[in-house]
């Protein structure tokens, strides 16, 4: 497939605006999103089937505030059980839906809340996802870290306190390759006792290499599960093929990681629709590899650099919450992951409920902790952010505010010998 990276995209020429309008507007002109491309690993798994059919046939009207008490009340919650607590009859339900979880979350979790940051140490993208502010042909600076620069930033980080980072890239094998992305774990090895993966999906033998390298666990959004949406939303580069992504975590888990994380991005598409499959991806791939640590996160779709052409379907903080809770109600051992995405009030209200795991001193652009977290200026030349987030506090602040709520803030609770 040709690249559809374009390094130059502050003054891109009059072919790639040409091919750009017709990748918006001839879908002939896109590859085929359901064919896996050349080098992409096929693995034989049954999972994709059972999730995929169980969201096609979901119908979120035939559920009744019968249903949805039947689940509240029953000792462990069934698909069917899920699928109620997701529907339109459990909104007045959400106080009851709310105490449970907060049981369940007590009982497996007690009352702590893990700490953790992101590092975005490249921006460069090779996909065009109409929502992504990285996306290949949106007018950003674009940034990669050096090796210098990205121990630098993750020294600034640990000397806060950190103990565990989250290592992020855009989706550019050429300007960040797996082997760039596994000396960046293996410096990360150096400052943090938990190390995980947010980057473009790879194959086995190429998550066992990252882990090898000292990556713990593996994050890929789905973004949505809805295959037509998919492919109105991602119109050009290897993101574009949804199986391919699909399996993403099983590989990891192949490949020897620890832990998988699964993600929808709500607001894209059908949000309940999208809400059941993720839980279902998880609840699957749990059964089938018991010993992996699954957990998920519940990102809404946020504003973007240059954004003109996707509005966030309506998802409110009630039905946030709502998703948040039906997600513990079914996955009572899951951990629960809420980004800075959301408003600091929202993240102080739903760690007492059911989420066990928030991000603090974050940062979404390129080479800008030093600044950020010291306060002052610095020369660093500085990417910019994937999108706005709305809790920017930092770890002290977050710490001390967990703390204020009742709660234990765990920066790390593992030992290796």
């Amino acid at each position: 497939m040709e690249n559809q990276f374009l390094i130059d995209n502050e003054n891109l020429s009059p072919a790639a605006l040409e091919k750009k309008h017709r990748l918006e507007t001839d879908p002939s002109c896109r590859i085929n999103h359901m064919e896996y491309l050349e080098g992409m690993e096929v693995i034989n798994s049954d999972v994709r089937s059972k999730v995929i059919a169980q969201m096609e046939s979901y119908d979120e009207t035939k559920y009744t505030a019968k249903d949805v008490a039947a689940a509240l009340e029953s000792e462990t919650c069934s698909i069917e059980g899920l699928k109620a607590l997701l529907s339109p009859a459990a909104e007045p339900f959400l106080e009851q839906m709310a105490q449970r979880a907060r049981l369940e979350t007590s009982k497996h979790f007690g009352n702590t809340v893990y700490l953790f940051t992101p590092l975005y140490i490249a921006n460069y993208c090779e996909n065009y996802c109409v929502y992504c502010g990285f996306n290949c042909y949106n007018k950003i600076r674009r940034m990669k870290l050096s090796f210098e620069q990205i121990e630098r930033e993750m020294k600034v980080i640990a000397d806060s306190g950190m103990e565990e980072i989250l290592i992020l890239t855009g989706e550019s094998r050429s300007q960040s390759d797996v082997e760039y992305i596994g000396e960046a774990c293996k410096l990360a090895r150096k400052y943090f006792r938990m190390v995980g993966l947010e980057i473009y999906p790879v194959n086995t033998d190429e998550y066992r290499y990252l882990h090898e390298c000292g990556a713990d666990y593996v994050t890929v959004f789905q973004e949505t599960y809805d295959s037509d949406k998919y492919e109105t939303l991602h119109l050009a580069g290897h993101k574009r093929v949804w199986p391919y992504r699909f399996d993403a975590q099983e590989r990891a888990l192949m490949g020897g990681m620890r832990g998988v994380a699964f993600s929808a991005l709500l607001g894209l598409s059908d949000f309940r629709k999208d809400a059941l499959a993720t839980a279902l991806h998880a609840y699957y791939l749990q059964r089938k590899y018991p010993y992996a640590e699954i957990s998920l996160s519940c990102p809404r779709l946020r504003p973007i650099i240059n954004n003109d052409k996707i509005n966030p379907l309506d998802v409110s903080e009630s039905r946030l919450c709502q998703i948040i809770c039906a997600y513990r109600i079914f996955l009572p051992f899951a951990g629960i992951t809420v980004s800075s995405r959301e408003s600091a009030s929202f993240r102080n209200g739903i760690v007492k409920i059911a989420a066990t795991k928030v991000s603090a001193g974050v940062s979404t652009g390129i080479g800008d902790h030093e600044s950020k977290y010291s306060g002052k200026e610095t020369d660093a030349a500085q990417g910019d952010e994937q999108f706005e987030i709305d809790d920017s506090r930092s770890l002290d602040k977050m710490y001390t505010d967990i703390r204020g709520e009742g709660l234990q803030p765990v920066l790390n609770d593992y030992l290796y010998v």
